[in-house]
């Protein structure tokens, strides 16, 4: 092997030691890829950004300045976590999930959210229970000044706010993409669940976990989820072609 290949080698035939090279599987995201897919990423959440919607490479690059090199690795990230698909020869878009797909991710948030908040009503301190109430002031605000985008992103970082204060950050991680795919399925399938009861619901789960009762926490967080849920168009009614077109 030589020198130039081998680090050691390097350092002895120079004396000095060898800068070590980027491995290209290195897992630090760059800035400007971690910004764009930062900003798709919220614009779905606050429903900005609709399903099925062209996501032009250069029309990004020219947005966020940058080469379209560093727009193509953010789709790839947003593909790997469910929010684009890449079509061969046609390009990026906002994902469209299907009803399969939909009912999966809650029922994945119901075991995880449901193991969350029963591991918190042991744990939870009055700080911690403080700060969840400074959020559901902000989410009360947004929600009477008829902020949409502010409210719809306030109700959902309110499952990742509950997974930071479990001191795990992979959880926190997990609830912030299956949030971001609710969004994502909420706006495909039309959710009729108000703001203003996600907002009461949460408010009854942080009263829940103030007083560690562990199986009202529970419950309370398999109702809201079961109701955001069902509020979904999972099962539109299809009719008759004939009575369709005569209408």
């Amino acid at each position: 092997m030589s020198a130039a290949r081998n680090p050691l080698k390097a350092i002895r035939a120079t004396g000095r030691r060898a800068t070590p090279v980027p491995s290209p599987a290195d897992p630090a995201p760059d800035t400007a890829t971690r910004r764009i897919v930062e900003s798709i990423t919220t614009a779905i959440v606050e429903r900005r950004l609709m399903p099925g919607t062209k996501l032009a490479e250069q029309q990004i690059a020219d947005i966020f300045k940058v080469s379209r090199t560093l727009v193509r690795q953010a789709l790839n990230q947003l593909s790997r976590d469910h929010l684009v698909t890449l079509e061969p020869a046609r390009g990026a878009f906002v994902a469209r999930p299907s009803v399969q797909e939909a009912r999966q991710v809650f029922e994945v948030r119901q075991l995880v959210e449901s193991a969350m908040v029963r591991q918190l009503c042991a744990s939870v301190t009055p700080a911690q229970i403080t700060e969840l109430n400074a959020h559901l002031a902000a989410e009360s605000d947004a929600v009477a000044r008829t902020d949409v985008a502010g409210r719809t992103r306030l109700l959902a970082d309110f499952h990742v706010v509950l997974a930071r204060l479990t001191g795990n950050e992979v959880l926190a991680q997990l609830l912030a993409d299956l949030c971001s795919r609710s969004a994502l399925i909420a706006l495909m399938y039309q959710s009729s669940h108000s703001a203003e009861h996600s907002h009461d619901e949460h408010v009854q789960l942080v009263e829940a976990l103030a007083r560690r009762d562990a199986r009202a926490a529970v419950r309370l967080i398999g109702s809201h989820l079961g109701n955001v849920e069902r509020n979904l168009k999972l099962d539109p009614r299809v009719s008759d072609l004939a009575t369709v077109l005569q209408t």
